[in-house]
């Protein structure tokens, strides 16, 4: 890592960084990317498929067939978290699952890409399409009628 900062990037990209780690060393390459964010302003792109990692940090873009599907940001800062946790303030957020707010990444055409969880849970994972109904400012996506 020395090496890759010597010539002050702005830009650092960390494919797996936490791949074969602990979660205790995990956490201590996490702080130490947050450190280097803030005391330099470098900016810090990680690659993973852990989706608790994904959960620690403040930005996650999903990508998708290789397209950018979704994106999620962090309600509070990892930070601020941890600091109400320290000072035993509770925060509201108790889930890790609520810690971040979620956000359909629609293309030029207007298309969107649903993840296979929320469609399974509608029971409409495997069909082709989806019911659409607008009512009250929001698009409702079910799972079609059985009737042809």
């Amino acid at each position: 890592m020395a090496i890759a900062l010597a010539g002050g990037p702005r830009l650092l990209l960390a494919d797996e960084p936490t791949g074969s780690l602990d979660s205790r060393m995990s956490d201590q390459i996490l702080d130490l990317f947050r450190d280097l964010n803030r005391t330099t302003g470098i900016t810090i792109v990680i690659v993973t498929h852990d989706p608790l990692l994904a959960r620690k940090v403040e930005r996650v873009v999903a990508i998708r067939d290789g397209k950018t599907s979704s994106e999620m940001i962090r309600r509070k800062s990892y930070a601020e978290e941890l600091l109400e946790l320290e000072q035993g303030i509770a925060s509201g957020v108790h889930d890790e699952a609520d810690s971040h707010v979620e956000y359909a990444v629609l293309d030029k055409a207007g298309r969107l890409q649903v993840p296979a969880s929320y469609l399974e849970s509608i029971g409409a994972k495997d069909r082709n399409k989806v019911k659409l109904e607008l009512a009250d400012g929001a698009i409702r996506l079910t799972a079609p009628d059985e009737r042809k």
